[in-house]
């Protein structure tokens, strides 16, 4: 892909990821959602992961799992309103973006 993925652009793909799943979801699903959309590698998600829950946007626990523990993620309140911003901001800056590149 030609363009980059800034930190903002980044946090709010991840924050979109997890808030599809009511319960959460664990580190490598997350990775691999991310990966379906753009190309990144895990290495740069895991400090996305631990920044978001630095900030309360994210929280997390650990469930056993096939006799593993699991870490999940899940959204916040204030990682919904944060996602929020972003899904707000993104309409807007997506639509003057289009517009610009794809007139004749």
């Amino acid at each position: 892909m030609t363009f980059t993925t800034g930190a903002a652009l980044l946090d709010a793909i991840v924050l979109a990821v997890v808030s599809k799943e009511s319960e959460g979801s664990y580190g490598y699903k997350i990775t691999q959602d991310v990966k379906e959309i753009i190309d990144v590698s895990e290495s740069t998600l895991y400090p996305v992961l631990r920044r978001l829950q630095k900030d309360d946007c994210l929280s997390n626990y650990d469930r056993q799992c096939d006799g593993r523990n699991r870490r999940y993620y899940k959204v916040t309140e204030r990682g919904n309103a944060q996602l929020n911003l972003y899904k707000s901001e993104w309409s807007d800056y997506s639509s003057k973006i289009s517009s610009l590149l794809l007139a004749n």
